[in-house]
């Protein structure tokens, strides 16, 4: 009997590996075929064949398309799958650590900007597919305000915010500066690079959340200040 331990013990960790190995096909396969049939035409049956699992397997992974894409759209929110929430990440923790606080806004536009760059055009593919995905896009904002309202409550409690300003009213400022959308808008329809778009943000975070203003982004030279011309 006492030999049996170690065998159980083996068997649930393979178990586990095969489930994680699962998981992660899966989730490669909805990517692909939402980036190539779109988001109607991907299918559990067809996201199952192309991991090389079955369907079932799928529903009780996933709960379902909607699960499957949510699951997807969280994976690309943080980079990976690991069960971590982002608020415990490495680039978070320095952030919150950081004490001067436009360093911290530094890291924290560049901590902006690769999080768009992965998720920007899969929220731009889920946008066009309708209602399905609505529950999807509305529970993503929802969490994106919970964390950026975290992020204003950190910069007032350290001292970095006016004395007179309104947490709220910031957190609602940083929630639409730092959106999908409007990233979209100044790197896919103005042009914009990413490097450019991150100098931007940082440039704009600090006048807009800090007790102080740092230099102007000058729009004709696309990263550097104003105030070095």
């Amino acid at each position: 009997m006492a030999g049996e331990t170690p065998r159980r013990s083996y068997n649930s960790e393979r178990r586990r590996e095969a489930a994680c190995r699962n998981r992660a096909a899966v989730l490669a396969a909805c990517r692909e075929l939402l980036f190539r049939d779109g988001y109607h035409a991907t299918t559990v049956r067809a996201v199952a064949e192309g991991a090389g699992v079955s369907a079932e397997t799928v529903y009780k992974t996933f709960g379902g398309k909607p699960g499957m894409v949510k699951a997807l759209w969280d994976a690309t929110l943080a980079g990976d799958d690991e069960p971590v929430p982002m608020a415990d990440r490495p680039q978070t923790r320095e952030i919150l650590r950081t004490r001067d606080p436009v360093v911290k806004l530094r890291l924290y536009a560049a901590y902006v900007r690769g999080i768009l760059e992965r998720t920007a055009p899969l929220f731009a593919l889920l946008t066009q597919a309708g209602p399905d995905v609505g529950e999807v896009l509305e529970t993503g904002e929802r969490e994106r305000l919970t964390g950026v309202t975290a992020f204003v409550t950190h910069l007032d409690e350290t001292g970095a915010l006016a004395p007179d300003a309104d947490p709220a009213h910031l957190s609602d400022a940083l929630w639409a500066l730092t959106g999908p959308q409007l990233y979209t808008q100044l790197t896919a329809g103005r042009g914009w690079s990413i490097e450019t778009y991150e100098k931007w943000l940082t440039t704009t975070l600090t006048a807009t959340l800090l007790r102080w203003t740092e230099p102007r982004f000058c729009a004709a030279d696309r990263g550097r200040s104003c105030d070095e011309q």
